[in-house]
């Protein structure tokens, strides 16, 4: 290995000395090589003597790199790297996996935008794994731990002093940004292996700490009188609120989603009328179209008519805070309570419960109210989403048969009961035999084959037949 400098000749002619010493030596086949390295000679010689290091190792473990020279690759410049990939002293994934969490992460926000994803969608996301890394104290991807992440969410779930830990929904939504970026790094080919692919999230269910709930029919009529009758607020007129509110409960559509709509969003001509949110907008990222009712269309044409083309239809405080605080006033003056007796909360988004309620409470079939929320699977739309209420559970229990008086007065000797002179369960099978058909044709049709066999059995001689 070999420290000099180098000179140059300058526009008038004159010898000049490079800034930079350079580095020469020799790779893994012998070839002479030279590099530039720094203006200190003394950082310059440091480098050459780790180049050094990665052609023995190179030698000695048939193509490998030093781990130990990690930190090293990962503090050079791109095209250095890129140089001894070229030359073979350095595979492509391990200068990914030199490189910095930061810059990755950098790289993986550019790639979610590049998809079409909102801005707050990418910095969420890449904000949530900034902060695990970080508090792990991960540097490297090489660095990073399964056990050491899922040790550093515990210890958020924790209550302190000053704060309550986070919930357990919380720590899923922190452990999937994490695996998603690992995900994504795999796939890029920037790294061998996915650290975090055989971690699995906290069941959701035994930590909930803010369960929506399904506003009732005479609590929305309550909130959209109070709406249109009330005074600005955050920048939204009454009539404004109350028209948002109304499109939000009889479309599903989120607050972000709404918040994007413009005049053009929405075909009031055609038949039946529709809403469109663009792909960059909407949570599955795909545009989606969804129908109106006649009522909500005519009063939608008549709102939007002193709106152009690209205006936006519903000016919603960008702030949450500012939006959820829009929502919870008019709930006040409704006097419509924000918490109920079972902790679930009504917010914007019970708007949307709301709407997935009435469409399971009316009889829709759940793949219709499925394809109506836009959802990925049946099963959240119906668990998640759709709140039965109980009087509707004890009335599904009328289409059951009355056995109260099952045979008290018929109960003969043999402790059996002649159901076919019950005037009750006579009328009880009719009853069923509305809804279900084919339970009482079976069940007449087994009567028959029971008497049948009673029958051949009473007669004479029937053992000798048997």
């Amino acid at each position: 290995m070999r420290v000099f400098k180098t000179t140059y000749k300058d526009k008038k002619g004159r010898t000049r000395e490079a800034a930079k010493w350079y580095i020469e030596f020799r790779d893994q086949l012998e070839c002479v090589r030279r590099l530039p390295a720094f203006e200190s000679k003394a950082a310059s010689a440091e480098f050459g003597r780790n180049l050094d290091k990665l052609v023995a190792y190179h030698k000695s473990s048939g193509g490998q790199t030093d781990p130990a020279l990690a930190r090293f690759l990962a503090g050079l410049a791109g095209r250095t790297r890129e140089k001894l990939v070229e030359i073979g002293l350095l595979a492509p994934d391990r200068v990914a996996a030199a490189k910095l969490l930061t810059e990755h992460l950098d790289d993986f926000s550019e790639s979610l935008k590049a998809k079409g994803n909102t801005v707050r969608h990418v910095e969420l996301v890449t904000g949530r794994a900034r902060r695990v890394f970080n508090g792990c104290g991960f540097r490297f991807y090489g660095d990073i731990s399964g056990g050491k992440i899922m040790e550093h969410l515990n210890k958020l779930r924790g209550d302190t002093e000053y704060k309550t830990g986070i919930s357990a929904q919380t720590f899923n939504f922190h452990l999937q940004a994490c695996q998603q970026f690992c995900r994504w790094a795999l796939k890029d080919r920037r790294v061998l292996d996915n650290p975090l692919a055989h971690l699995c999230g906290l069941n959701v269910k035994t930590d909930r700490r803010r369960d929506r709930r399904a506003l009732t029919i005479d609590e929305l009529h309550l909130l959209l009188k109070v709406a249109r009758n009330g005074p600005e607020r955050y920048g939204m007129a009454g009539e404004d609120r109350a028209m948002l509110y109304w499109l939000a409960v009889e479309t599903g559509l989120r607050a972000g989603e709404l918040r994007s709509l413009t005049r053009s969003s929405f075909d009031l001509k055609a038949s039946p009328a529709t809403v469109t949110v663009e792909a960059g907008y909407s949570k599955r990222r795909r545009q989606d179209t969804l129908p109106l009712r006649p009522e909500i269309a005519n009063a939608l044409a008549t709102f939007l008519s002193t709106k152009t083309p690209e205006a936006q239809a519903f000016r919603i405080p960008v702030d949450r805070h500012k939006s959820a605080g829009l929502f919870r006033e008019d709930l006040e003056i409704a006097k419509i309570p924000f918490r109920d007796a079972a902790g679930r909360v009504a917010d914007f988004h019970s708007l949307r419960h709301t709407f997935i309620t009435n469409l399971a409470n009316g009889g829709i079939h759940p793949k219709t109210a499925q394809a109506l929320a836009r959802h990925s699977t049946i099963t959240l739309t119906m668990d998640r989403y759709s709140h039965t209420l109980r009087g509707q559970e004890a009335e599904a229990l009328a289409v059951l048969p009355d056995l109260s008086a099952s045979g008290k007065e018929e109960m003969g000797a043999t402790g059996t009961d002649d159901t076919r002179t019950s005037p009750r369960n006579s009328a009880s099978c009719l009853a069923l035999s509305e809804r279900f058909p084919r339970t009482c044709v079976d069940s007449d049709r087994h009567e028959k084959e029971l008497t049948a066999s009673t029958n051949t059995h009473e007669k004479p001689g029937a053992t000798e037949r048997i």
